[in-house]
């Protein structure tokens, strides 16, 4: 069982009545690392078993030669639809409220909901200097490290963000891990995604780019399906803010289907990059897949995940496949990679390499999960880095 998390804080918006948290799971240095999501629904007990992820996730990026160093694992979250016209309104007032937390230890960001824009504007209303202020007095040159931060964001490849890649280039990178370890070839491979918002889309443009075949896409409209293969490059210029696909850029060959239809989409690798409990016990029977990585965060419930296992369906778990978002602010901030898509890019890969190598070296040697293994390596990291750098 894991330790309970360090501070728990509920909110309540005064004028809408809509709830908010925060959950921190532990400091290290005094900070912790975590962003920020948006959604119907959104728990206690959700953003807790986030705020414990990132905890995990910054412990498994964990180099005692890099500049960056670990920090805690934090989350916030809002019970409230991004897409209802009170949505920013409620956003400015949750970080009104949490703003001693932001100044002070809770470094924050986009997550499920929310685009890093939305939160930088809203984060200014709310009379903040920025969503990441409580790890300036960790870096040696604040004003240095902020520039390179800024002009990382400028950057563009071919149209998209370079913050909105790193994240999926690390998802794409997991599955070609796994791929590779089983002698599977690219070409032919088939995908299936659920979401193309940041994660999903950046997901499916490098596996598209790598030649496997993305046959089934999901949004909050239903199920994009093509077997030969959708023209991903076409669906991401056609989708909104929030990830949905306009329909009339889809072509002949193109099919829509329910929402759940990517669950059983005819595909070896199926990436949930949405929503938080998407598959559970009655859903797994339906997924045919080989491999399932998790582009987003606690996709796949216990239950399901141990009746996959049996099945000998692998399940890369999030905490390992979603982790590079997080880690290449850090590594961009702390001055270990500069504002350049290329060292980006080669930094994200060669440590997803590592990491998710690692992880499945793990798995087989000790006969587990890959999340089983992913926690065994957390639970080894973590004493040291209490150690070097006190962590509460």
């Amino acid at each position: 069982m894991s330790p309970a998390p360090l501070l728990t804080i509920g909110w309540t918006d005064h004028v809408t009545g809509r709830r908010g948290h925060l959950v921190v799971d532990r400091l290290v240095r005094g900070v912790a690392s975590g962003g920020l999501r948006m959604r119907e629904g959104c728990t206690a007990e959700e953003v807790a078993g986030l705020a414990r992820g990132m905890t995990m996730k910054e412990a498994l990026h964990y180099d005692p030669t890099a500049r960056y160093v670990p920090l805690g694992g934090a989350k916030g979250g809002i019970d409230c639809d991004p897409r209802s016209p009170e949505a920013y309104g409620v956003l400015v007032r949750y970080l009104r409220a949490m703003r001693p937390y932001v100044e002070r230890f809770w470094t924050t960001g986009e997550d499920l909901g929310l685009t890093q824009d939305l939160v930088d504007r809203a984060v200014a209303e709310a009379g903040l200097v920025s969503c990441v202020q409580a790890v300036y007095p960790l870096l040696e040159d604040e004003a240095e490290a902020r520039k390179r931060l800024a002009d990382a964001f400028a950057v563009e490849v071919d149209g998209i963000g370079l913050d909105e890649l790193v994240g999926g280039l690390g998802v794409a990178e997991s599955v070609l891990v796994a791929l590779d370890r089983a002698g599977r070839p690219y070409a032919g491979t088939r995908v299936s995604v659920q979401g193309l918002g940041t994660m999903g889309g950046a997901t499916a443009r490098f596996l598209a780019r790598a030649g496997l075949r993305v046959v089934a896409v999901a949004d909050v409209r239903g199920t994009v399906t093509n077997p030969d293969g959708l023209d991903v490059e076409a669906l991401l210029a056609a989708r909104d803010a929030h990830g949905t696909v306009d329909r009339s850029a889809l072509r002949p060959g193109d099919r829509e289907e329910p929402g759940d239809a990517w669950l059983s989409a005819d595909a070896e690798v199926l990436v949930p990059a949405a929503v938080s409990y998407a598959i559970g016990p009655a859903d797994q029977d339906r997924i045919t897949a080989r491999w399932i990585a998790e582009a987003a965060n606690m996709p796949v419930l216990p239950e399901a995940e141990t009746a996959l296992a049996a099945r000998g369906v692998t399940v890369l778990p999030d905490v390992v496949v979603n982790s590079c978002t997080n880690a290449w602010w850090w590594w961009t901030l702390f001055g270990d990679i500069g504002a350049d898509a290329d060292e980006a890019f080669d930094r994200v890969r060669r440590s997803m390499r590592a990491l998710v190598g690692g992880v499945l070296d793990r798995a087989e040697a000790d006969g587990v999960t890959p999340r089983a293994a992913a926690h065994a390596l957390v639970d080894e990291r973590l004493p040291v880095i209490a150690e070097r750098y006190g962590w509460y």
